[in-house]
């Protein structure tokens, strides 16, 4: 990774289409070591399809990503272009570890080893030392009781804790949230929303997308709303929830709701 003073997460001039359907159409985004930024608009406006090609879950068509300074390097062009460094996607991945709508636990595995998993079996880290960060990691999202329980016996918020857990135990540099309380009831969401709240406490980088107003006014540092594709205004939650200047993002804001 080339430079400690570059963002985290950069994005230039993005692309993606799916075929014929161009869901981002050129948005740039920048995360700075430390940074809270929320990812806001209506369904279909590309915000989720944004995450996932900054992880390289996408293959974007147009554009570039930078992770701490350093280009991803593509091969091809247009709908035929791909990463084409391996070491390099696996490195990424590894530093953005993605929390999920649907929390994607392993049914068969209890809750510890789902935290254990991925840092014994991908960065190949002793399993002594990554139990003691497990237990410790799911003290701190509050279900540290639960280590011994299968995914099946958890309610919803328990099973996004234990999510973001696991996505703690890699040690990313930055965290990537896709709407993590919108499959929740008004009351596990709450739940969910306090861990989230701490690790913005605690200076952590994340990539939110939240349907969630509140949410995104309380944590974070930057707001960027979306809009058939296209950043359609950014800016600190104050002034953008406070004093919205497109017309569009009024109507949204009026609405009451991301979704």
């Amino acid at each position: 990774m080339s430079d400690t003073t570059a963002p985290v997460i950069e994005i230039r001039n993005l692309h993606k289409s799916y075929g014929a359907l161009e869901v981002l159409k050129g948005v740039d985004l920048v995360a700075n070591k430390g940074d809270v930024v929320s990812l806001i608009g209506s369904s279909g406006s590309g915000k989720s399809t944004l995450l996932r090609c900054a992880n390289l879950l996408e293959d974007s068509q147009e554009g570039e990503i930078l992770f701490d300074g350093a280009p991803v390097k593509w091969r091809g062009a247009g709908l035929d272009r791909h990463p084409a460094d391996k070491d390099q996607i696996i490195a990424i991945r590894t530093n953005l570890s993605m929390v999920f709508q649907q929390f994607n636990l392993w049914a068969h595995m209890t809750i510890l080893q789902n935290v254990m998993e991925a840092p014994v079996t991908v960065l190949k880290q002793d399993p002594e030392e990554v139990e003691e960060r497990a237990r410790m990691l799911l003290d701190k999202v509050g279900i540290g009781d639960k280590c011994d329980v299968y995914p099946a016996q958890l309610s919803g918020g328990q099973q996004q804790r234990a999510a973001i857990a696991r996505a703690l135990a890699m040690e990313p540099q930055a965290l990537l949230f896709d709407e993590p309380t919108s499959a929740l009831d008004p009351e596990l969401e709450q739940e969910v929303v306090k861990v989230i709240k701490d690790l913005a406490k605690e200076g952590r980088t994340m990539l939110l997308v939240t349907h969630d107003m509140k949410l995104a006014a309380d944590v974070s540092d930057l707001v960027v709303f979306l809009h058939q594709g296209k950043l359609e205004e950014q800016g600190p939650p104050k002034e953008l929830f406070g004093n919205p200047k497109s017309e569009r993002l009024k109507q949204f804001l009026s609405a009451g709701s991301g979704e």
